[in-house]
């Protein structure tokens, strides 16, 4: 791989990785309600989950998906019920207590495999298998470092939403722990996440 490749692909990982998406708006959300610690395990998902939907890709899984409508509208209708789902239980969290944060704990294996349901994920593992690893030379090679790359922007991105999140803990618990602040954060969160699930029928 040339430099100039291994150059597209960062400037491709930042602007993939850092921008608002399902991944990032859970890590926010998980940590300003339950703190960085019980945000950790589904900001570890992000990347072994993803670096999974990668191989797969590269390994001819995307190819079926694209050649597939039916399979592609699966994908995309399961993303779908799962953010509104996430929306709905976050919108429901008032309060930062064992019970809310319970309410809105997503597991690890819930992280692994909701990489496989994110439509955004889908489009950034299929770009990449096209742009540097499909029908050209040496695949094992750039898949050895394309895999690490995007696993560390993955992890990365999810780790800074995280901590901004778990740094708005106390400003979220407003004058005397009234929680209106979290009320109205969680709600915003709950927002981007249906406006992601509407954003991801029309892809």
């Amino acid at each position: 791989m040339t430099w100039q490749e291994f150059t597209a692909l960062l400037v491709l990982a930042t602007a993939m990785s850092f921008t608002p998406g399902p991944n990032t708006t859970l890590s926010t959300a998980l940590a300003a309600n339950g703190g960085l610690r019980r945000a950790m395990p589904f900001v570890c998902a992000v990347p072994l989950g993803w670096g999974a939907l990668l191989l797969v890709c590269a390994w001819g899984l995307g190819a079926l998906v694209l050649a597939l409508p039916l399979l592609n509208w699966a994908i995309k209708i399961v993303g779908v019920a799962y953010l509104l789902w996430l929306a709905w239980k976050l919108s429901q969290s008032r309060q930062l207590s064992e019970a809310s944060v319970a309410a809105l704990t997503v597991g690890f294996w819930q992280g692994v495999a909701l990489q496989f349901v994110n439509i955004k994920a889908w489009m950034l593992a299929l770009a990449i298998v096209s742009g540097w690893i499909a029908g050209r030379g040496e695949s094992t090679q750039r898949l050895a470092i394309v895999v690490p790359t995007m696993l560390a922007f993955a992890f990365a991105s999810n780790l800074l939403y995280a901590t901004m999140g778990s740094l708005l803990r106390d400003w979220l618990r407003g004058p005397q722990g009234s929680g209106e602040r979290l009320r109205l954060f969680n709600r915003t969160m709950a927002l981007v996440l249906l406006v992601t699930a509407l954003w991801m029928l029309t892809l």
